[in-house]
């Protein structure tokens, strides 16, 4: 499987990544012997690059990850983490029981989540993430989702990051967000390596191609991508689907249902055409896809291994289904 240099950092990243928000238990429980087979799976088909955060399942995510990754050559793979949720202790009995939903995910609440974009707050995440992971090193360390806490993440947790990388704890550092307009800040104020952009460029947004997009290529920056699927619209476009964690509008169901027809047209399921097209930009070093069983994680690396015919993406900028320069 190909791989991407992240900016200028050694940091190297396969073009299909391994997301592991659902093997820390995401909407439902994930069995610990799933969770493990679902990273040997993404090993075995090339994976290199694994994502995860103290969020996902109140650690949960880190601790089942570093176990499966612990025994694999450390030089081989590059892991990704998060800063500016720390995860504080409750008091035993406390809390939503192994029935409900943390923030959902399905684990008991033994953990509250604080915000916190200091700078201590930071190296105490990246310390806590490495007892979790029982790894020596993490090789990428985003701001997760800083955009209520702007000014503290600009003045103390990303100069924070940025010694973290100087003294060698982290290889490379950079920002995950829902958005585009902070992490084109993030672009064009620090010096940040990469940033991972989830949901807006996909087929169905492509507001990262306004700034963000631009301004990584000019600078020599990386994206990674997320949220190829919008949450599932782009993989099953139907009543009731899902776009950005709620109903699709149906103007959107449309849109999806003729991006549909067009790529089926060429031969090529939607979930191919979703997963490839982000990966034509000079800019982006690779798609992140959330995956929670082996059979997924197969599936996704089939969909990678398809050829997607140029005439798909010149009939779908011809029906307006895509920005002119979004290919």
């Amino acid at each position: 499987m190909r791989r991407k240099r992240l900016g200028r950092s050694a940091v190297e990243v396969t073009e299909l990544s391994f997301g592991a928000a659902a093997i820390g238990n995401l909407f439902t429980a994930v069995e610990p012997a799933r969770a493990a087979a679902a990273v040997d799976a993404a090993w075995d088909e090339g994976v290199r690059y694994f994502d995860t955060a103290p969020h996902y399942g109140l650690g949960l995510s880190e601790r089942r990850l570093g176990e499966a990754l612990r025994g694999r050559p450390r030089d081989s793979y590059a892991l990704s983490t998060k800063v500016g949720r720390v995860l504080d202790p409750l008091p035993a009995g406390s809390g939503a029981g192994p029935g409900g939903l943390s923030e959902g995910f399905a684990v008991p609440a033994t953990h509250r989540r604080r915000w916190d974009f200091s700078a201590d707050g930071v190296r105490r995440s990246i310390e806590d993430s490495l007892e979790r992971l029982g790894l020596d090193r993490i090789d990428i360390a985003y701001l997760h989702d800083p955009d209520d806490h702007a000014e503290t993440a600009f003045r103390e947790a990303y100069p924070e990051l940025e010694k973290l990388r100087a003294q060698g704890v982290v290889g490379a550092i950079g920002a995950g967000m829902n958005q585009t307009a902070m992490l084109t800040r993030f672009l064009r104020d620090t010096d940040v390596d990469v940033v991972l952009c989830a949901g807006r460029y996909t087929l169905l947004d492509q507001s990262a191609l306004t700034e963000l997009l631009p301004e990584a290529a000019a600078r020599g920056r990386s994206v990674v991508v997320g949220g190829v699927f919008n949450s599932g619209l782009l993989a099953d476009p139907r009543p009731g689907a899902t776009y950005d964690y709620t109903a699709a509008p149906l103007s959107l169901l449309d849109r999806a249902l003729r991006i549909k027809a067009v790529t089926e047209g060429h031969g090529v399921p939607l979930r191919a055409a979703a997963l490839h097209y982000p990966l034509a930009h000079p800019a982006v070093a690779g798609v992140l896809v959330g995956t929670r069983s082996p059979d997924e994680v197969r599936d996704a690396a089939a969909l990678l291994r398809r050829e997607i015919p140029d005439e798909l993406w010149d009939e779908l900028r011809a029906e307006g289904l895509l920005t002119e320069n979004g290919h």
